[in-house]
């Protein structure tokens, strides 16, 4: 995780004690770095993905259960996201809100968040906060 970036995404997040990635794909290492600093993380995709130990995985699409109760699996502190493109910003913050969970997420590139947020800059990213 030498990544500078990745360095400063972890110490952000590991305030939470719960957390659930959203869209997980082939980047495991901050949810693997999450989990140990002492982090509980449950990591999400619309496909089935390989996760280091210690981090669970459950297929889900945010998108499609945005529109009914967020259920268990999204009962934590925060929900998170990296490269999340710009038609997921509000299921996922609903998802996450409704679940009483802070939302915060990273976007691809140059795209602007499409919910209000407090940025918070961690060396050359941006990440976007979107508190309950």
């Amino acid at each position: 995780m030498g990544h500078p970036t990745r360095s400063s995404l972890v110490g952000y997040l590991s305030r939470y004690d719960r957390l659930v990635e959203v869209g997980i794909g082939r980047r495991t290492d901050v949810a693997e770095a999450l989990v140990a600093a002492g982090c509980e993380v449950t990591a999400t995709d619309v496909h089935p993905r390989p996760v280091p130990d210690g981090v669970r995985f459950v297929v889900d699409d945010v998108a499609a259960r945005a529109t009914g109760d967020p259920g268990r699996l999204y009962a934590v502190d925060a929900v998170y996201a990296r490269n999340l493109p710009p038609e997921l910003h509000r299921p996922t913050r609903d998802v996450a809100h409704a679940a009483g969970a802070d939302f915060l997420f990273t976007t691809l590139g140059g795209d602007p968040p499409t919910v209000p947020v407090e940025r918070v800059t961690l060396d050359e990213e941006t990440l976007y906060v979107s508190r309950t």
